[in-house]
């Protein structure tokens, strides 16, 4: 008898669970994704999926409470689930086949499991980690973080990356703290960045501001973890590395627009922004005005 393998499940590439879906995602990252980071966002009804084996760790995120039926040890099982409830699924281990019988609506997070040990590695041995499987649970911190994160690419699309990573790292943090069967103490740094490694981020961000910048890529330059990273950049600089690199930005368009030799999308395109309108979006916040109001005023 041929036994059945699991379908294995890439969450980098999502077109290839369209055989499974019934209505298309709603969100989706970019097939790339984001550093070993992929997001999806979607409602469905009625369908079922087969056993998986997903590449990634998988963390669902439920937004409204419904009822499944799930294939455990060869016997159906009827779970309720609440919009509170998560669902943690490791990388290469077998999740259970499922029957969805009502609308639901998810958020799936995908986490390499290189991005995993690379956010912390200053004490995590990667051939140690192995993640725990969670069917349902409740965890506030993973609910926010998803929630924090539909917001955020709902709201700003693309250009909000470094945020993007920033909050993904956090959560990969806690999954090595939480959910792994070799319980990681993950050290807290004090004192800050030495300042010849702050100078030398600060002078990559400055210089770098019309590219798409991710957390890992800065924090190698001052040759730490990005969790590291970002946390004793913060105690640097009062605030985090996104919140600073926004502010260059601004910063720097100010001083483009005031010389009125350019465009306004020219301007938002050097200085990192994808989209002309979520630039006009963060300028007015930081500034009060748009951002062709003060060029007019200059």
């Amino acid at each position: 008898m041929q036994i059945e393998q699991p379908f294995r499940i890439n969450a980098a590439q999502p077109d290839k669970l369209k055989q499974f879906l019934p209505q298309p995602l709603i969100i989706s990252s970019p097939v790339a994704g984001w550093n070993g980071f992929y997001f999806a966002y979607h409602r469905q009804s009625n369908y079922q999926l087969p056993e998986t084996s997903p590449f990634q760790h998988i963390i669902t995120i439920y937004t409204r409470e419904f009822q499944a039926k799930l294939k455990i040890n060869g016997h159906w099982q009827s779970k309720s689930y609440t919009a509170t409830d998560i669902g943690i699924f490791p990388a290469h281990q077998i999740s259970p086949a499922v029957q969805f019988e009502q609308e639901l609506g998810f958020i799936h997070i995908g986490l390499e499991p290189a991005m995993i040990t690379r956010v912390a590695y200053e004490s995590v041995n990667a051939d140690a980690v192995e993640i725990v499987q969670q069917l349902q649970t409740h965890d506030p911190l993973i609910q926010q973080i998803g929630l924090t994160l539909k917001h955020e690419i709902e709201t700003s699309g693309f250009d909000s990356s470094l945020y993007i990573e920033s909050a993904v790292n956090l959560l990969a943090v806690h999954l090595l703290k939480h959910y792994s069967t070799q319980k990681f103490i993950i050290r807290e740094y004090t004192g800050g960045l030495p300042k010849h490694k702050l100078k030398e981020a600060i002078a990559y961000i400055n210089d770098n501001l019309d590219q798409n910048l991710s957390l890992a890529e800065i924090a190698a330059i001052a040759q730490i973890s990005p969790h590291y990273f970002a946390s004793l950049f913060k105690e640097s600089m009062g605030i985090a590395p996104h919140q600073y690199v926004t502010k260059c930005r601004v910063e720097r368009a100010k001083y483009l627009l005031a010389k009125r030799e350019l465009s306004v999308i020219q301007v938002s395109q050097l200085v990192g922004f994808q989209s002309q309108s979520h630039f006009t979006k963060v300028f007015r916040k930081y500034i009060g005005i748009t951002p062709q109001a003060f060029k007019k005023l200059h």
